[in-house]
């Protein structure tokens, strides 16, 4: 069932949404080489609860296997759900950082992939590309499209620079629950799918591979990898779908401030 939110429903989401960002901002000043994915997680949480909010990825799952930490953090050809460990970054790492809060009863969802320090040409253009793909998503993301509109930018972009889109997982509806209908693929054809309506609230995420698409769970059953291990890059943004133009409920302005990192200045410039 999809559910249209009312403008307070929306600031509420807004709330939620601009927490995740300015915790991302917070992971964003210690991601250097040496630091662990368990102290940026750590960070995170601390963050989170000194702002009255609860990290909506930790027991996430149920009992058989719930979701030990506040952050997926995914290194290089993990795409995503990685776990925060003792694991230590490197020079040249790409990180994706995915963190999920509730607060006030409403979800915010979004994700960022930092380098770690200087990385080559080709590791700037998987996540300038796949940065662009977000942006031009959300660009169909308005009253009267469909969820197929959406899903078309994202793959058009990403394949015609010579990037795998990843099938087997999606973006999501958000509210009251982290996860709400429709599926937002990152693949398929323009026209299909759930019509989009104003009031509709999305989080788009990209998750894109410099090989092939495929990928595969690990055995500790969340971290997703690239079945040929190549690298992959993930943005995710929470939107309101309105007339015209979609709203962006998050934003990378916190992380732009302290990285002045060349793949945003990219896009804002």
């Amino acid at each position: 069932m999809i559910f249209l939110k009312s403008e307070s429903e929306i600031e509420k989401l807004r709330e939620a949404a601009q927490l995740v960002s300015r915790t991302l901002a917070e992971v964003a000043k210690k991601i250097e080489p040496g630091v662990t994915t368990g102290d940026l997680d750590r960070i995170a949480e601390d963050f989170i609860v000194k702002n009255n909010a609860r990290p909506a990825f930790k027991g996430y799952g149920g009992k058989k296997n719930p979701f030990p930490a506040s952050l997926c953090i995914s290194v290089n050809e993990e795409v995503v759900h990685g776990i925060p460990g003792k694991r230590k970054l490197n020079e040249g790492d790409i990180v994706s950082v995915d963190c999920g809060v509730e607060k006030n009863g409403y979800f915010g969802d979004h994700a960022y992939t930092f380098v770690v320090g200087d990385c080559d040409d080709q590791t700037k253009k998987l996540l300038k590309t796949t940065l662009e793909s977000l942006y031009k998503g959300i660009e169909q993301a308005i009253h009267g499209n469909k969820i197929g509109d959406i899903a078309s930018a994202i793959q058009k972009h990403n394949e015609a620079n010579g990037f795998g889109v990843v099938r087997d997982l999606v973006g999501h509806g958000i509210g009251k629950s982290m996860h709400e209908d429709p599926s937002v693929p990152n693949f398929g054809k323009p026209g299909r799918g759930e019509r989009l309506r104003t009031g509709m609230t999305l989080a788009i995420e990209p998750m894109i591979t410099e090989g092939c698409w495929k990928v595969k769970t690990l055995d500790d059953g969340w971290t997703i990898v690239t079945a040929d291990h190549s690298r992959a890059a993930h943005f995710e943004h929470d939107i309101v779908v309105r007339e015209g133009k979609a709203e962006i409920l998050s934003t990378f302005d916190y992380i732009a401030e302290i990285t002045k990192n060349e793949i945003l200045e990219t896009h804002y410039g």
